[in-house]
């Protein structure tokens, strides 16, 4: 009998510790996330991130001087450091892109799915793929040498920075692969892709356009191999129209709004008016200081102004839909009149132009590559003498028209506003006084085509020169070429920033990339 009883109980025993490590199991949640919401998390956080307009996670905006701050102006100063933009970058597009588009990959590739369903696991990988290229090639233009080839593995604590034109040009040869790979026969994502919907000869054109974006990038630095690169983009298919551009569809509600939408309105916030460089672009003309206002002793731009009567020539169609006229402008001026912030010095809210209603709405869509863009992409490889078809003039005229119907105007606007002689390219090129005039011309187009696009702008300007941006106020560096390495590098991962640093030239802010050349 007390056999009976001891084995018994030895059964009981070993029962109820079985029970026991079973509460610690959750039946309830999946083992590993589904890799295609890690996709959309992922995607979501890299639009977030290029597109925000908050000064603790990008400052682009106000470097490519579309917008001024209107108390607090240390972002617009180039200051770096006091909100630590670089590290928020780094981690945003290290931990919350690239991390997940990761595991994405590796659990989409982990997972069987029903056959009709199956079929479309290729695409879905080589769509990952392009992402995870699109948010190294900003990594690298930002940052010069970065983690690469040891990044994203979790045993490697303190990686290696890799040289950034290697790094460059490995990722040019992925997307390669990747477009190569496409099929466009079958899809790939479904409402998961909130850029696309999963249309794939979508991304193809996308995935072609990136690089053609990247080849014109190193131009300075390798042109035979940017040449190579720009016409195998164009002959694969770029984007060829507005409806083709890749822009992310955001929602009318909070946390899924444009982040701009956060930023200017669900703040209740007044931090931003026009900036004074874009306005005086669009809509040339001259000012009258009246009075010596900031008590310098000295009547200049930094006094308080008025616009001449009449010396308002033309204003760009566009100036409408970025900004609303100025609400205390002069009546008897004649004129519909805008007024930008100086570049570095508060601005009063309420007398300079506000972003227009369509920049700050919710539902504005995150913009990371267009047709406007392609288009002077090409002119600039006209230019270059690189074969991509068609004429730069062409090539500019059709940015321009892209651009201005994509925001709105029609096309009499439009021609009206080629027709102008400081914008017509060819009188552009021979009024130019530049070293290079087709950069100037080229690159001062371009810019304004990509307003609210603050990280690709100010690549423009480091690639291009133009167009020349104004001195800060109270600057506390030259213009940044360049986001400093986060502190934490240098604490964490001491030894390899040293390395990234010196061969990079200095980690400074006015430190040219190696891309930028000229």
């Amino acid at each position: 009998m007390k056999k009976i009883l001891i084995l018994m109980t030895a059964v009981m025993l070993a029962s109820c510790s079985d029970n026991l490590e079973g509460l610690n199991e959750n039946i309830k949640d999946p083992s590993t996330v589904p890799g295609e919401s890690l996709f959309t998390g992922a995607q979501k956080n890299l639009v977030d991130q290029i597109v925000d307009l908050n000064v603790n996670n990008n400052n682009t905006k106000l470097w490519a001087q579309y917008l001024q701050e209107t108390t607090y102006t240390d972002e617009s100063n180039y200051d770096q450091v006091t909100r630590n933009i670089p590290q928020t970058h780094w981690d945003v597009l290290y931990k919350d892109v690239l991390k997940d588009l990761n595991e994405a990959e590796i659990n989409i590739a982990a997972t069987t799915y029903l056959p009709e369903l199956e079929v479309l696991k290729p695409n879905k990988l080589l769509v990952i793929e392009i992402l995870k290229v699109y948010a190294y090639s900003v990594l690298v233009e930002t940052f010069g040498d970065v983690p690469y080839s040891e990044a994203l593995n979790i045993d490697i604590l303190t990686p290696k920075y890799d040289d950034g034109l290697t790094v460059y040009k490995d990722l040019i040869e992925r997307l390669t692969v990747a477009i190569n790979g496409l099929d466009e026969s079958v899809g790939s994502f479904g409402k998961e892709d909130r850029v696309y919907n999963g249309n794939v000869t979508q991304w193809k054109k996308f995935a072609n356009s990136l690089k053609l974006r990247m080849g014109i990038l190193l131009s300075d630095v390798d042109n035979s191999f940017a040449k190579t690169t720009v016409e195998s983009a164009v002959l694969s298919g770029v984007l060829a129209s507005n409806d083709d551009n890749a822009t992310y569809a955001y929602l009318s509600a909070d946390p899924n709004t444009n982040p701009i939408h956060d930023n200017m309105v669900l703040s209740g916030r007044k931090d931003f008016v026009a900036a004074t460089t874009i306005v005086d672009i669009m809509q040339p003309r001259s000012y009258e200081y009246l009075e010596d206002s900031n008590d310098d002793g000295v009547i200049n731009e930094e006094d308080n102004r008025t616009v001449v009567p009449g010396s308002v020539t033309s204003t760009d169609p566009r100036m409408k839909y970025y900004f609303s006229p100025n609400i205390d402008a002069d009546p008897s001026v004649a004129e519909v009149v805008y007024f930008g912030g100086e570049i570095g010095n508060t601005a009063n809210f309420s007398s300079h132009s506000q972003v227009a209603p369509r920049v700050e709405a919710a539902t504005e869509p995150g913009v990371i590559m267009d047709y406007a863009e392609v288009e002077f992409l090409l002119a600039e490889a006209v230019e270059r003498g690189f074969a991509v078809g068609g004429t730069a003039k062409e090539h500019y005229d059709m940015g321009i028209t892209a651009s201005i119907e994509y925001w709105g105007g029609n096309a009499a606007e439009t021609a009206d506003y080629l027709a102008l002689a400081h914008v017509d390219y060819n009188s552009a090129i021979a009024a130019s006084t530049a070293t290079t005039p087709w950069k100037e011309v080229i690159g001062t187009q371009k810019w304004i085509a990509l307003f609210n696009r603050g990280v690709e702008a100010w690549t423009s300007i480091r690639l291009l020169d133009y167009p020349v941006m104004a001195t800060p106020a109270e600057a506390v560096s030259g213009f940044p070429n360049r986001y400093t390495y986060p502190i934490v590098e240098q604490t964490l991962n001491g030894t390899n920033y040293t390395s990234a640093s010196t061969a990079i030239g200095g980690d400074e802010a006015e430190t040219k990339l190696f891309w930028d050349l000229n």
